[in-house]
Parts: C-alpha cells; structure tokens; sequence
C-alpha cells in the first residue's frame, strides 16, 4: 500500500502552458508553497500536464486540496489528491 505524503499535493489536467511558477501562484493563497513542480517530457522538456505542490504543513495542503479539486483553470477540469511515495504499491506482490 502506497504511503501518502501529507504536505504535497499531486495536481493533474493542468494545461500543457503552466509553468511552475503560475503553478505555485496559483496554489500560494491556501498556504506557504515551499516547492511547485511540473513534471516535464525528458526528451521535449515540455510540461506532461501534472506536477507536484508541497506546503510547510498539512493542515495547509487540505485546504489547497478542498479549494482546487474539481476546479476550471484554464478551461481545464483540475484533479488534487494528496501526493503517493513512488514504487509502494508494488510491495508485497511475487
């Protein structure tokens, strides 16, 4: 079973055009942002259209979770879930 990361929040749907800062900005009133991330195409270096915001607390990211989940940003539907370390769901499985 994956373990949650209760800070960061794994934002999907975003528009191929965001930037991380426009990411952080856009996340910025619900708390302290201490990293926005998008994850870019290693070949292309283009945005996948997902990425990563962290916070200095949970209580923060729940609030930045409950205000964006489900809203239009840029004519796009936004998908906020709190964040899952990489590789757990695997354990366990022969």
């Amino acid at each position: 079973m994956a373990r949650r990361l209760p800070t960061q929040l794994f934002v999907s749907r975003l528009s191929f055009y965001t930037t991380n800062e426009e990411l952080k900005r856009l996340f910025s009133p619900f708390g302290v942002v201490t990293e926005a991330r998008l994850v870019k195409d290693p070949r292309t270096q283009r945005p996948k259209g997902f990425g990563f915001v962290t916070y200095e607390s949970e209580v923060e990211a729940q609030s930045a979770l409950k205000a964006m989940d489900g809203r239009i940003v840029n004519g796009r539907l936004l998908l906020v879930e709190v964040a899952k370390t990489e590789g757990q769901e695997k354990e366990g499985t022969s």
